[in-house]
């Protein structure tokens, strides 16, 4: 009915090593929690001045960059909840938020007021960002759960219906 202790092959090395990942997982999630409090206490407060700033006299450059910098603060939201979720990083969403990061600095400072040279640093920047963007959908996925790629990932699961994406990150012997 029961095995023995003896012939368990799970060790007391391998049983406290889990313990100590699941401690420093909870604690971590904690982190990413309380970060996500944070920026959504963040976002209500430029929420608040973003309709201040829509009050006569009327500054389009100040009220452009209120809305771009709070579709940033979405973005990094939902970076945090899809952390949440999968216990990962997503790289569609992290390139959207530096690209729609650099194109806010270019509109707030405006590219004729810019040095040529930042133009042409931004401009190499969001060509190598938009080339991520595009080379990411042809990435296996790794992960099961929030797929951006949805399309890309059942064409993956469809003809490799045997392998299991899931356990490539796992500790094999």
């Amino acid at each position: 009915m029961f095995k023995p202790v003896d012939n368990n092959p799970v060790t007391i090395y391998e049983v406290n090593r889990i313990r100590i990942v699941r401690s420093l997982e909870m604690i971590q999630d904690v982190i990413v929690i309380s970060l996500c409090i944070g920026l959504f206490s963040f976002m209500a407060i430029q929420v608040r001045d973003m309709f201040l700033s829509l009050l006569p006299p009327l500054n389009f450059q100040v009220v452009t960059a209120d809305i771009l910098f709070l579709l940033i603060l979405v973005e990094l939201f939902r970076l945090l909840i899809i952390y949440l979720q999968e216990q990962r990083i997503s790289i569609g969403v992290a390139v959207e938020v530096s690209i729609v990061s650099a194109l806010r600095e270019v509109i707030v400072k405006g590219v004729l007021e810019t040095n040529w040279t930042q133009v042409l640093a931004t401009c190499a920047f969001l060509l190598v960002l938009g080339i991520l963007l595009i080379v990411r959908v042809w990435l296996p996925p790794t992960f099961e759960g929030i797929d951006p790629e949805q399309k890309i990932s059942l064409f993956y699961k469809k003809n490799r219906p045997h392998q299991n994406l899931t356990q490539t990150n796992s500790y094999q012997e």
